[in-house]
């Protein structure tokens, strides 16, 4: 009998794509290696240090941030279609990443990206591995979209938030899905009656404050977060994203469900908790541990 192929589908989800880095740890550890892995937004990231061989320094890049260093590779950008050029983090990874190309990997490896205009559900399998990275996390509106081969890609989430399909197109006979937003939005429901009262707003306080004193100080304080009830800039894009990536996701995983679900409890991280890595390293071993006894029947591996 020919051996199986494991693949492992890697969800997005932003700063809480980290516990991606503990499940493969995880899966190390008790003898179980994927051999197909396809990675959307952050889990390109993830999955693709780890076809090439380098999650160490991803593991060790991530443990080492700080609040003030995850600031600092926020580098605004004021005109144009996004808030951030991306290009500072870009950068640190390229120095690890630059020479290596997705073809040659140690492991079969896709970053799935969406096109602007034509909603296109993008597969990015060739090539260099930091560009296809990148245009799988480029949040809209937060990074820049990336121009591959003439044509404007951005945040692979947007139509395949937990991407089992790749894995079942390239062979896969037994797939792993780990979803990072499953207990985050999973309570969604409908509330059907709620009473429209006065609007409550400080917009023009905001105003009067970003007139003042440090103007792109102020702008970096209202983006990350606001000291006030009213949502931070980044709150309302990154939830309205991932809700939305969520519905289409529990939606996706209902018609092509995986064989083995990872869910990490990341309630209680924040989506731009970059600076948590530790943790959620930690939480994404536990959610793998959680279902060895589900791995080792689906792949006989002997699961401690």
């Amino acid at each position: 009998m020919r051996q199986q192929k494991i693949g492992i589908a890697l969800g997005g989800g932003a700063a809480r794509g980290w516990a991606h880095i503990g499940v493969l740890k995880a899966l190390d550890k008790i003898g179980i290696q994927p051999d197909i892995v396809a990675g959307t937004s952050i889990g390109s990231i993830a999955g693709g240090c780890y076809a090439a061989g380098e999650l160490d320094n991803l593991e060790h890049f991530a443990t080492t941030l700080t609040s003030r260093k995850v600031l600092g590779f926020m580098d605004l950008n004021l005109t144009g279609s996004s808030l951030i050029t991306g290009k500072r983090i870009c950068n640190v990874l390229g120095n690890h990443l630059k020479d290596h190309r997705i073809e040659k990997l140690e492991k079969r490896f896709v970053a799935v990206a969406t096109e602007i205009g034509s909603g296109h559900e993008v597969w990015m399998d060739k090539g260099y591995l930091i560009d296809a990275m990148r245009a799988s996390y480029a949040l809209p509106g937060i990074f820049k979209p990336v121009n591959i081969n003439n044509r404007w890609l951005f945040d692979g989430a947007i139509v395949n938030p937990v991407p089992v399909s790749v894995c079942r197109a390239l062979g896969a006979d037994i797939v792993i899905a780990v979803n990072l937003n499953s207990d985050v939005f999973g309570k969604g429901t409908v509330i059907p009656s709620h009473e429209a009262k006065e609007i409550i707003t400080e917009e023009e306080t905001d105003n009067q404050n970003l007139s003042k004193g440090n103007t792109l100080g102020k702008w970096r304080s209202r983006f990350f977060s606001s000291k006030s009830d009213s949502p931070g800039i980044s709150k309302v894009m990154l939830d309205a994203f991932n809700i939305t990536q969520d519905r289409i996701a529990r939606a996706r995983l209902a018609g092509d469900p995986p064989d083995i679900s990872i869910k990490p409890r990341l309630q209680n991280i924040g989506l731009f908790d970059f600076h948590k890595a530790q943790q959620m390293i930690e939480i994404g071993e536990e959610a793998t541990l959680r279902v060895a006894d589900d791995l080792e029947h689906h792949l006989g591996a002997r699961a401690a």
